[in-house]
């Protein structure tokens, strides 16, 4: 028998009326983006309104003592995702806890790793993203390419968020970043700039997610993103494709982005959708019904990238059956696994690098070529790298060493190319002569 075995799967939409909170609720109600989004749980009391008395309140202790001591995203999930947590019937406590998508959308206190929760390098904004913003939320980290931040929320927050800096409410251990300009002026300073840099060819357009932007601004700002010869590549970033695809099913929105799509079709530019989806339970035929709408109207490509967390997907079966559901079932293209950022409180869901380089093994030869994802490192200060990339690495202590061919916003010392950069495994993955050499070295 070969290591994996691939059988194929129906997306099938879980019936929501399993749950003690939503036994009335009809299928219009249920398809409807302003009905989602009204209803999205953003308390444990509303938690508890949903699941019902099959919960103890041992979970929901747990959940508020993250809440209250290490939680660096506030809790908001629509019901679409809350639909998807134990599909196949009313949660317990049991099945709660070890469920995928609960481990990165609700994160419990004893998820947390007892020794080390923190990698003593960690940092709110771990790739310094800010600290490469050229207008306000518009990093320039690439020669090429940029990533413009045009808002601070989402439809749902994941627990191990990157931009936990700047995106979301307030936490009791965060103080988020604000934006500071009115966003007419935030998006015309980053168009302002992407016309006066014809280097930049390629922009990713996110925030935050672009869903929770009024759909008559995202579509002038693309219009006028359109309107500059330069640019060549627009990627709009939304998970809500995957936890709120009622959104994208909106009649007038579909309208609104088959102009865009045929603009940038008729001025040869390349429109994709990038979503983010970390489980194939999360795959329902409404998220397919979202991806098949978006390249019927003439979206180029809805790519995926996924985030590699422990206890989710950091095996090669569920990324190999989150790839096949991608592909095969939603149209959806297996596209990025990004190993977890160093952001504080998330060494339960890192991965060390050579924990990564096997899963890129262990994929390999299953998948179409083309619909098999590149699992990458974002190394600070670097990009990108593949995982097999690493210069040096020194397994015993985790540090691995990377190199760049480019220099960022924020750089202009041709030294920049000679050196190498370190990135930090999870403590709790090396051998013990491992963690008493982090222990010495941090010792408080």
């Amino acid at each position: 028998m070969q290591p994996y075995v691939y059988q194929r799967h129906a997306l099938h939409e879980p019936d929501w009326r399993r749950f003690p909170g939503w036994t009335d609720v009809t299928r219009d109600q249920w398809e409807n983006a302003q009905w989602q989004r009204a209803h999205c749980v953003k308390t444990i009391p509303q938690l508890r309104n949903v699941l019902g008395d099959t919960i103890t309140d041992t979970f929901y202790n747990d959940l508020a003592a993250d809440q209250t001591h290490h939680a660096t995203m506030s809790m908001l999930i629509p019901p679409q995702m809350i639909n998807t947590i134990v599909p196949g019937a009313p949660p317990t406590d049991d099945t709660l806890r070890t469920d995928p998508i609960r481990r990165y959308m609700l994160p419990i206190a004893s998820d947390r790793l007892p020794d080390w929760p923190s990698h003593p390098y960690a940092t709110r904004d771990s790739l310094h993203e800010h600290d490469m913003w050229v207008a306000e939320g518009l990093t320039h980290r690439y020669p090429t390419k940029v990533l413009a931040e045009l808002l601070a929320t989402c439809p749902q927050y994941c627990g191990h968020c990157t931009r936990m800096d700047l995106v979301g409410n307030n936490t009791p251990t965060i103080t988020k970043l604000k934006l500071a300009h009115k966003p007419t002026d935030r998006h015309t300073a980053i168009l302002d700039y992407l016309r006066t840099h014809p280097g930049v060819r390629d922009i990713v357009v996110s925030g935050g997610d672009v869903a929770n932007l009024p759909w008559h601004q995202l579509e002038s700002f693309l219009m006028q993103l359109l309107a500059i010869d330069t640019i060549r590549d627009i990627r709009l970033a939304t998970k809500a494709l995957a936890g709120l695809p009622q959104h994208w099913l909106q009649p007038n929105l579909v309208e609104g982005l088959e102009r865009v799509a045929r603009t940038a079709a008729r001025r040869g530019v390349n429109l994709a959708i990038h979503t983010h989806v970390n489980h194939a339970q999360s795959l329902t035929p409404l998220v397919a019904k979202a991806a098949h709408t978006a390249l019927e109207v003439g979206v180029r490509d809805v790519r995926n990238q996924g985030v590699l967390l422990r206890g989710v997907n950091a095996t090669a079966a569920d990324l190999l059956d989150l790839c096949f559901a991608l592909q095969g079932e939603a149209g959806i293209l297996p596209y990025y696994f990004y190993m977890c950022d160093m952001i504080p409180n998330a060494e339960h869901w890192r991965v060390a690098v050579w924990q990564a380089q096997q899963l890129q093994h262990d994929i390999m030869g299953y998948l179409p070529g083309y619909a098999t994802p590149r699992i990458v490192c974002d190394v600070p200060y670097v990009g990108k790298r593949w995982v097999h990339m690493v210069t040096e690495y020194d397994r015993e202590r985790g540090i691995s060493y990377w190199t760049k061919n480019y220099r960022t916003s924020i750089e202009d010392d041709d030294t920049q190319l000679d050196r190498t950069y370190p990135y930090y495994d999870p403590i709790d993955t090396l051998p013990k002569t491992g963690t008493d050499w982090w222990r010495k070295e941090h010792a408080e």
